[in-house]
Parts: C-alpha cells; structure tokens; sequence
C-alpha cells in the first residue's frame, strides 16, 4: 500500500512527538533528580565507570539533561526541528554504542530511538543538503 502525503505527514509528527517525549522526559527526570548510581539491578563496571565519570564531572551530567530536555521541547513543539536532529545525533550514536557495549538489555529502546531519529533525518533530508556539501 502507498503512504499518501497525509499518512507520511502523520508518521512524521507521531514519531516527532515520540523522539520529542522520550528526550524531553528522560533530560526533565535527569535534572530532577539527584545523581545517585542504582544499587538493583548491579551495573556492570564499565556502566558504573562511565556513570561515575559523567557525575564526576561536574559539568557533563547536567549538560546533557540540559541539552535533552531543550531539544526534546522543541521537537515537541515543532520548532528548528532539523537543528533539534542535529543536536541529538551525538547523544543518540552514545546511546547505541552504550547499549551496544556495555548494557544491551538496554538495546531494544536505543534502537527505537536511532530509528526514529533516522526516520526523522529521512523525512528532512532537503533540508541538510546544504549542510552536507563537501566543499563551502
């Protein structure tokens, strides 16, 4: 069956607000929440290590909640959305390359959220032709 220009519209905004929801409340309970490492279930080392060096820090916790819940508001407000995408496509390779090496009970929801944001960067990609010249 065909996807009309409507349908295709539909799936562009539902996968929006789902990619949108998904930062916006994962960076709004990130900033809320006081930084603690989970007890149940264990973390793996290489979990704890990279936990404890994102909240050693100081600074690279917040700023990534910071950063998730201002580009999940405005992909859910439909604002600068291929910015949002740009913005979101270190977090989102760091999402599946997490669940990939170090916690892949983890991997069904990080390939759900790379499949939207490439769903999402296929359904602007007019748009960032003019960011993917080779030369200016």
């Amino acid at each position: 069956m065909a996807t009309t220009p409507s349908s295709r519209g539909r799936l562009v905004l539902v996968a929006r607000l789902l990619l949108g929801l998904t930062f916006f409340g994962a960076g709004l309970a990130g900033l809320l929440m006081a930084p603690q490492t989970p007890t149940s279930p264990p973390m793996k080392p290489g979990m704890v290590a990279l936990f404890n060096g994102l909240v050693g820090s100081g600074y690279l916790l917040p700023l990534l909640k910071v950063t998730e819940t201002v580009v999940g508001a405005l992909l859910l407000a439909n604002r600068f959305v291929p910015l949002a995408l740009i913005v979101l496509a270190p977090i989102t390779v760091n999402i599946v390359a997490v669940h990939l090496l170090l916690a892949p009970e983890g991997l069904p929801i990080a390939a759900a959220v790379l499949a939207l944001h490439l769903f999402l960067a296929w359904s602007f990609r007019e748009v960032f032709r003019a960011v993917l010249v080779a030369r200016a």
